[in-house]
């Protein structure tokens, strides 16, 4: 749990990360479209656990969401990624 709030302060480094990690021939298609369908799949389809209207709590499961979906980015990338954002 803590390593995945600490990712979560760490995200405003992960814009830069995505268009190196898309634009990089380091990292495999098949890796970038994972990356791409659980992005496009959680745009489509937002599970919310917890209702949005719910102040603070309904936001929360949205973060939860998104952190899981970028650590699995961050684990299938390439260590040279991984070293440059340092986001190991």
């Amino acid at each position: 749990m803590l390593k995945r709030l600490t990712f979560i302060f760490k995200v405003w480094k992960f814009a830069p990360f995505l268009k190196d990690y898309f634009l990089s021939k380091e990292v495999s298609v098949s890796k970038k479209w994972i990356g791409v369908l659980l992005i496009i799949g959680y745009a489509l389809f937002p599970i919310d656990l917890i209702p949005d209207f719910i102040l603070f709590f309904g936001i929360l499961d949205d973060i939860v969401i998104a952190t899981f979906i970028f650590e699995r980015m961050v684990k299938m990338a390439p260590e040279s990624l991984k070293e440059k954002y340092k986001l190991k």
